[in-house]
């Protein structure tokens, strides 16, 4: 039986711009980058009114696993990661978070000052994680140095992965490495490959935005360090999710790392079916959804 129980709460695959993953272990709650959001375009449309629907559900939900963990992670500060306007919900905790000073851009310390300064300020206990470690009745909570949000000298900046082990048992949240594109992300998973994860929840490639937003290689980047992570890493569930759901073709932008995941023994679904849910990839979708070709 598993010493860690895993939830994601809401992603890409459940209908909204997420990675909200709440993990249980020896009693203690940690709330993983609990937020959501949705795409204010897409296809030169808004969101529909379904689209509108899973973002209050997954909003509410957030909320609710806030109040209930004892830890909250946020491992950078795009919306989707955090409840910003909310201050309220983080009172009391423990929020193991991003320097917000250090290893970051420009947009993400604004963000970091207006969510702990003016809006947390000394109303829960702040720690900054970049590559520190935290333990808590018998849970190792560890964190990556900063790594790059996809491909080295991103634009939008850096995040922090997260590893939890318990009772011998790893679980690891990578947050938005987009693959990991970034080569110093994927060494980090190498070193955290013993003891082999039970899990791990892995932003993939935005194949989407490929030679359009984001150049071509960057998103081959990130492909191949999915399929390194499936040879190398070998984690007996590969969740992967965020923005390579926003690809309507991403099973075929993929197929090459199923084959290999199925010879290494390596189980890889989308966030919503790790939940036993249908996949909606509404943003995807969104053209169908308004009824346009």
């Amino acid at each position: 039986m598993s010493a860690i129980t895993v939830r994601i709460l809401a992603a890409d695959s459940m209908g909204v711009r997420s990675l909200a993953t709440v993990v249980e272990a020896g009693g203690v709650v940690i709330g993983l980058d609990l937020g959501a959001s949705i795409a204010p375009r897409r296809y030169g449309l808004p969101p529909h009114e379904l689209e509108l629907r899973r973002l209050e559900e997954a909003l509410d939900n957030a909320r609710e696993w806030i109040r209930q963990s004892h830890v909250i992670v946020v491992t950078h500060y795009h919306y989707d990661h955090y409840i910003r306007d909310e201050p309220d919900l983080y009172r009391g905790k423990i929020l193991l978070v991003k320097h917000p000073k250090v290893d970051i851009n420009r947009s993400q310390a604004i963000r970091s000052y207006k969510f702990l300064v003016k809006g947390i300020g000394d109303s829960a206990r702040v720690e900054y994680a970049d590559g520190r470690a935290f333990e808590f009745e018998g849970v190792r909570v560890e964190f990556s140095k900063p790594v790059w949000h996809g491909a080295p000298g991103s634009r939008v900046g850096k995040v922090l992965m997260v590893r939890i082990i318990y009772e011998g048992e790893s679980v690891i949240f990578t947050s938005d490495v987009q693959g990991p594109a970034d080569p110093e992300a994927l060494e980090v998973l190498r070193r955290w490959s013993t003891p082999r994860p039970s899990l791990v929840v892995l932003g993939g490639p935005p194949t989407y935005f490929a030679g359009y937003k984001v150049p071509v290689k960057d998103v081959e980047a990130g492909l191949k360090g999915m399929e390194q992570i499936v040879r190398e890493i070998r984690p007996s569930v590969l969740v992967y999710d965020h923005h390579l759901l926003r690809d309507a073709k991403y099973k075929d932008k993929i197929a090459h790392i199923l084959d290999a995941a199925a010879s290494n023994g390596v189980k890889m679904v989308t966030a919503a079916e790790y939940m036993g849910r249908p996949v909606e990839q509404l943003e995807a979708m969104r053209r169908e959804l308004w009824g346009r070709s």
